[in-house]
């Protein structure tokens, strides 16, 4: 994977100040609350340095739970990793390291925002898209073709299908950070997480 330059991590974190501010006033205010110019101003940046990063405020909103930092954390966990390793461990190791804390919980309350706010949901789904684009990328520059194309776009796949359910609130999973008493007879995120990968690699 190329490392960024200067001039992208300058350009990245921008952006995310941006989103950032956004979605700090949809929580405070709802998505009606406010509009592009109360984010320019809290983030300190001009409308045209907005749009030449999002279309709308709800894009901005919605990038606000994935980091615009790169995969740097990523690969040094990675790069740790025996060579043997298989693509499925590689997986799991790098949701791990995709789906923080701070993640998930931004997620769900986009998800909760758009069930107020339906004009957010392409955006979400854009975002969801993107960490799975992530992933697939990483795990083709990491194998260069030892495994067929449609092994990995299967196990990626299913790993974000089971992943949905738990940021839509539709499954009792305990968030990590989320106190055990929120959420009373849940697994933790890391259990389910386990037992999703377990599932891929003995069979359902």
């Amino acid at each position: 994977m190329n490392k960024q330059s200067l001039r992208d991590i300058k350009r990245e974190a921008t952006a995310q100040a941006l989103a950032d501010a956004a979605f700090e006033l949809a929580l405070e205010r709802g998505l009606d609350g406010f509009v592009v110019e109360d984010v320019v101003q809290r983030a300190g940046y001009s409308r045209r340095t907005f749009a030449n990063h999002f279309s709308c405020k709800e894009e901005a909103v919605a990038a606000a739970a994935v980091t615009f930092i790169g995969m740097d954390e990523a690969e040094g966990l990675l790069a740790d990793l025996p060579e043997s390793t298989t693509l499925l461990e590689v997986l799991h190791q790098l949701m791990r390291t995709q789906l923080t804390a701070e993640l998930l919980r931004k997620m769900r309350e986009l998800v909760s925002l758009s069930k107020r706010h339906p004009t957010l949901e392409p955006f979400i789904l854009s975002i969801f898209h993107r960490l799975q684009s992530t992933a697939q990328e990483t795990l083709g520059d990491l194998f260069h073709g030892r495994y067929p194309q449609e092994y990995s776009h299967l196990l990626v796949g299913a790993v974000y299908g089971a992943v949905l359910p738990v940021v839509d609130g539709s499954l009792n999973v305990q968030l990590p950070g989320q106190a055990a008493s929120e959420t009373p007879g849940a697994i933790t995120f890391d259990q389910y997480l386990d037992k999703t990968f377990g599932y891929l690699r003995n069979g359902f």
